[in-house]
């Protein structure tokens, strides 16, 4: 699988004052995007947790502890949680 990497900008200040390394930031900040895309409607639950490499059980269950919106019974909706099975 081809792997892309996305860099941003972090001054050293914010890892000090979150107490988190570089890999614990990036970690974070992929969850937390993988998360808002899913809630959002633009990922689907297999691929979010695909791209954090866990089973899909685990992202929809990470999902309901953080109140996110796990289907909103559209065709559409369907479609996209469907759409890796």
């Amino acid at each position: 699988m081809v792997k892309n990497t996305v860099e941003i900008a972090c001054p050293p200040e914010v890892m000090l004052s979150l107490h988190m390394n570089s890999r614990e930031l990036a970690e974070r900040v992929q969850r937390d995007a993988a998360m808002a895309l899913f809630r959002e409607g633009r990922l689907s639950s297999g691929l979010a947790a695909q791209w954090l490499g866990m089973p899909r059980v685990h992202f929809l269950l990470m999902a309901m502890a953080a109140s996110a919106e796990l289907l909103e019974d559209t065709e559409e909706d369907f479609r996209r949680e469907t759409a890796l099975l």
